[in-house]
């Protein structure tokens, strides 16, 4: 319930599951949003628990974090959660969303054989690693030839 700084360069949301020892649920959700101020001062601004992770508990967390007075914020990123971006573009309309890369890799590696894994991740990793947007752009489009099937 603390009061919030009013800008936050970078918001990390995510969230993890914990065995419990209930009748009810045998494991909850711990949703918890870190952020990184201008300074490079990362903090946690908010959490939660919750039965299972779904966007109308983070739709509450954004408000509950916006009415304790964080204004703005530059990028969020989060995992592929349905309805994240339009909960954020609500709530912060100005802020940038990007998917948690660790995430991304987590869905490649699902999607493709077990002998291909650490070539395609290598090779992906490559995107991330380039020094300017356009170079970015070329090892992606590069990596979507090679791999699109």
């Amino acid at each position: 319930k603390r009061k919030l700084s009013d800008k936050f360069f970078c918001v990390y949301l995510d969230a993890t599951y914990l065995p419990l020892r209930r009748e009810t649920f045998e494991r909850e959700a711990v949703y918890i949003a870190i952020g990184i101020k201008p300074n490079g001062h990362k903090e946690v601004i908010d959490y939660c628990i919750a039965p299972s992770e779904n966007i109308e508990v983070w739709t509450e967390m954004l408000q509950n974090m916006k009415s304790r007075g964080l204004k703005q914020v530059e990028l969020f990123l989060s995992d592929g959660v349905v309805g994240m971006k339009a909960a954020l573009t609500r709530t912060y309309p100005k802020a940038h969303f990007q998917r948690c890369l660790v995430h991304v890799m987590r869905n490649i590696c699902a999607k493709v054989w077990v002998d291909d894994r650490e070539k395609i991740m290598n090779e992906f990793k490559q995107i991330h690693q380039q020094t300017n947007k356009e170079e970015a752009t070329a090892v992606l489009h590069d990596f979507y030839t090679k791999w699109n099937k």
